[in-house]
């Protein structure tokens, strides 16, 4: 079968890979779609962050290594003692793999895992082929009202949802987006699913805000002409935002937005940083502001997207498209240039 396989920092090769059957406890799938996310741009152009250079400690997985953590695809052989799902079965994946045994896991914060990996980037055979095999556990069937296209977008969605969770934010409060690639798009969702309506969301790209304006955002801005302490400021009769989501990964974020947060305000980062940065924790002192970070999801948070996506409050409508496996390394030429939003590949 082919597959999209990952060796180094801009060596990725479409290969023909044995395909997978399943053993005991384990799923194969025809993959659907696999979405094309910021962490493999990060690994390509940049470097190997979840793709590891020696055996995983977990999964005992280096690269080379077949790409794809974000897909869905349609049951097609099943091994012994799997019950959750049968042929036929249409799913999302949940691919990340926890030890159980960590301080992390046995302190209920699986997401956290100190050996966590991710099936198609420290785990076996990722989304980016014709057919995967992975645990039971990490397949979530999908209602009849949920496509295989939707599918591919639980896992970023629950990304965003987890971190409005982390956050803590109510209705009523202000809370700012700060990056609107597809993760800010999901935490837009997640937002006005909890209630949250009064929302500044943050791009310089002029495509990304114009996505979001059609979403129904009201308070878009470009934070090279617009400071974002200032429409922060505005949007809240000077009180400031609950939260602040950094869903752009650059520092540039995290310091603007320490400085449109409401008192005992909270910035969540949820992107992946390349770049270190400088912080005078003072910053955060006057006004007692908090920074912390959230990471994944849990299969709650999984649960919870496939139903919001049942009612109707996440769409893929007007951001997302989709390429075929041949063109992968074109899309990743085009994402890095901002070029397009949110990209499924066609298995």
């Amino acid at each position: 079968m082919r597959a999209a396989v990952y060796h180094h920092p801009h060596d990725i090769r479409i290969d023909d890979v044995a395909e997978p059957e399943p053993g005991a406890g384990q799923v194969k799938l025809r993959v659907a779609h696999n979405g094309v996310c910021g962490s493999d741009l990060h690994e390509y152009f940049s470097q190997e962050t979840f793709v590891p250079v020696a055996p995983h400690p977990q999964t005992g997985i280096q690269a080379p290594v077949t790409l794809g953590h974000e897909f869905s695809g349609t049951v097609v052989a099943v091994g012994d003692g799997v019950a959750s799902v049968r042929e036929g079965d249409r799913v999302a994946v949940r691919p990340t793999y926890t030890c159980g045994q960590c301080p992390a896991c046995r302190a209920g914060s699986p997401n956290t895992c100190r050996v966590l990996a991710f099936h198609g980037l420290s785990g076996p055979g990722g989304g980016l082929a014709e057919y995967t095999v992975l645990p039971e556990s990490m397949v979530f069937a999908l209602p009849e009202s949920v496509s295989l296209e939707m599918g591919a977008l639980v896992e970023p969605m629950a990304v965003s949802y987890h971190a409005v969770k982390i956050s803590g934010v109510r209705p009523g409060e202000l809370a700012v987006i700060a990056g609107l690639g597809p993760i800010g798009v999901g935490l837009y969702f997640a937002l006005r699913a909890a209630g949250i309506t009064d929302i500044v969301a943050s791009d310089p790209s002029a495509q990304r805000r114009e996505i979001l304006t059609r979403l129904g955002a009201e308070h878009v801005i470009d934070p090279t002409t617009t400071e974002v302490a200032a429409a922060a400021h505005d949007a809240s009769d000077g009180l400031g935002a609950r939260v602040v989501f950094d869903a752009a990964g650059v520092g540039a974020a995290i310091l603007t937005g320490i400085g449109a947060l409401a008192p005992q305000g909270k910035v969540v980062v949820v992107g992946i940083h390349e770049q270190a940065m400088e912080l005078n924790p003072t910053s955060l002192l006057l006004g007692e502001a908090q920074i912390v970070a959230s990471l994944v999801y849990t299969d709650d948070d999984y649960r919870h997207v496939i139903d919001s996506m049942a009612r109707g409050e996440i769409t893929g409508e007007g951001w997302v498209d989709h390429a075929s496996l041949d063109d992968l390394l074109t899309v990743y030429e085009q994402l890095r240039r901002g070029e397009r939003m949110k990209v499924l590949i066609d298995l």
